[in-house]
């Protein structure tokens, strides 16, 4: 509907009147937090820049669509809370600092246990999520251990009774990326919290 981790992304999204906004952060080699999924940013000639050793200036030519993690959260303007996924390997200080002076509501998460332990140190009042790919037992130690009930795990490793024990568990499971609204509504039966997707649009009631 709009390219991912843009302003444009999330403009769309709340005109959608979505749940929950997500989106991924890099930091650059000049301490800017920035959106985009992967740890590159391809130009016009196919070449990748790694974000971690790239300027931002240098980084928004590749990419004008590039915004930064105070952008995004200047246009979600607390209407919906933020969910931040802080990429592997990041520098947290530079995210750490503007949400510090952001007072809405935001969830970080991350599939680095050691990126999460970090952002719980800073920010212990910002509710963190478990991002695993596949492993329940992983995700319920993780989880453990940042006394956090929030797991987001990738829904081709999902099944009815696996949703059914993390429910009676305590534990609050979203899925990530379901584009399928069937299928949310059929987990939602076991006890399914809420799910990532790219169409927000094929789940408005």
């Amino acid at each position: 509907m709009a390219p991912g981790n843009t302003i444009a992304s999330l403009k769309k999204a709340l005109a959608l009147g979505v749940d929950i906004v997500e989106f991924d952060v890099h930091v650059t080699a000049d301490d800017v937090a920035i959106l985009n999924h992967n740890a590159t940013i391809m130009d016009v000639e196919g070449d990748k820049h790694p974000i971690a050793l790239s300027e931002y200036k240098n980084l928004k030519n590749y990419k004008p669509s590039l915004a930064t993690l105070d952008q995004a959260l200047d246009v979600v303007d607390g209407t919906v809370p933020a969910y931040i996924e802080v990429k592997l390997g990041v520098d947290v200080e530079p995210v750490v600092r503007i949400l510090e002076s952001y007072k809405h509501k935001y969830f970080l998460g991350s599939k680095s246990q050691r990126t999460l332990i970090e952002l719980d140190d800073r920010l212990p009042n910002i509710q963190k999520i478990v991002i695993e790919t596949w492993s329940g037992v992983r995700a319920r130690r993780r989880a453990r251990q940042l006394n956090t009930r929030l797991v987001c795990m990738y829904q081709l490793f999902l099944w009815s009774g696996f949703i059914i024990a993390m429910k009676h568990s305590g534990y609050e499971l979203y899925a990530y990326t379901v584009n399928n609204p069937r299928k949310a509504r059929q987990w939602a039966k076991y006890g399914l919290a809420g799910v990532v997707t790219d169409y927000p649009d094929r789940f408005k009631n």
